[in-house]
């Protein structure tokens, strides 16, 4: 059955359902609250609390103690969740990623930190092994190529470690094949069957990862790209496939990333799944707004809002965003 013909001008006059702010908000089709943001913590153990991150303006690297004031802040302002990401001393990363799986590690200290803080802010943790290794890869890597089943095992075990601190949600990015599933297999035999999964289900090969690496410190280590296990940027029905195995593998939820210059992805995958679909508005998209604000090019609160908005409208259920807590001030 087809939608009835519009009517025509000057019968029809779209302009009117726009001519003041009180109906553009009652006619909104689309609508971004505090509680659709995730706020993601860069976090370290350097000596000091604060260190800013020089390739993203207003981004500091923080300590423990530091990341559990930003979860009060999240909570005052109504953001449901913070995502952590570690920046360890290099002294401390090898071949495999031991750091990784230490109990009594940096992000085992941030949850707990943030738990005691705030225990209603959810907690969400990266489980990849870029950040402990190296040679800044994801996974295990024996002589230049990285092996996926060990990997697994290493993921597996982190993934149990952030659980038994206390995450809420353990998110693997490394997109690794068959990660969900050894992760799920992990948690359920270790009485950690309500932890939720938020896969990296489309992870692309990307640009706009850089400034990321500067603050997690694994820019100048990588060694190589990503091509052999992150998404060709050129592929869309190859991220249903990946999204359906991560379901199929016990994901409760799912992300495209990065965010913007893949909206279509999201749409496809909120159609096609009817899951909770998450998009991350990456390290490059912030630095690029955070340049032309800086250079007078861009009104920063309006494109803030604006490309939130957009995520929205294209079926998030959520975005992580740096701009978390600024966004939420704008949104009151």
């Amino acid at each position: 059955m087809h939608p009835p013909s519009p009517a025509l001008f000057p019968f029809a006059r779209p302009r009117r359902l726009r001519s003041a702010p009180w109906i553009r908000r009652l006619v909104a089709e689309a609508a971004v609250t505090p509680a659709d943001l995730v706020w993601p913590l860069i976090v370290h153990d350097g000596s000091d609390d604060r260190v800013a991150v020089p390739s993203m303006p207003g981004v500091f690297r923080l300590s423990p103690k530091e990341a559990a004031k930003a979860a009060v802040e999240a909570r005052d302002l109504g953001i449901p969740a913070v995502a952590l990401f570690p920046n360890v001393d290099p002294s401390l990363k090898d071949g495999v990623g031991t750091g990784a799986t230490d109990p009594d590690g940096l992000v085992p200290a941030c949850i707990k930190a943030i738990k005691d803080a705030a225990p209603e802010v959810g907690v969400i943790t990266d489980v990849a092994l870029d950040c402990y290794t190296d040679h800044g890869h994801d996974g295990v890597l024996e002589d230049g190529r990285i092996l996926n089943d060990a990997t697994l095992e290493r993921l597996a075990e982190q993934a149990f470690i952030h659980a038994h601190a206390g995450a809420d949600i353990v998110a693997p990015s490394d997109m690794m094949d068959g990660r969900v599933a050894a992760i799920r297999e992990a948690l359920e035999a270790n009485g950690l069957q309500d932890t939720m999964i938020l896969a990296y289900a489309a992870k692309y090969a990307s640009a706009f990862y850089g400034p990321y690496r500067d603050a997690v410190g694994s820019a100048k280590a990588l060694s190589g790209d990503k091509k052999t296990y992150q998404m060709d940027f050129a592929n869309t029905d190859e991220a249903l496939r990946e999204v359906a195995m991560d379901l199929a593998e016990g994901a409760d939820m799912v992300m495209v990333k990065p965010g913007m210059p893949y909206l279509d992805i999201v749409r496809r995958v909120v159609e096609a799944f009817r899951v909770p679909t998450f998009a991350y508005q990456v390290s490059g998209e912030y630095a690029m707004i955070q340049g032309a604000v800086a250079n007078g090019w861009l009104d920063e609160d309006r494109a803030v809002l604006e490309t939130l908005t957009g995520f929205k409208r294209a079926g998030c259920a959520g975005v992580l965003t740096y701009f978390a807590s600024k966004a939420a001030r704008l949104l009151g």
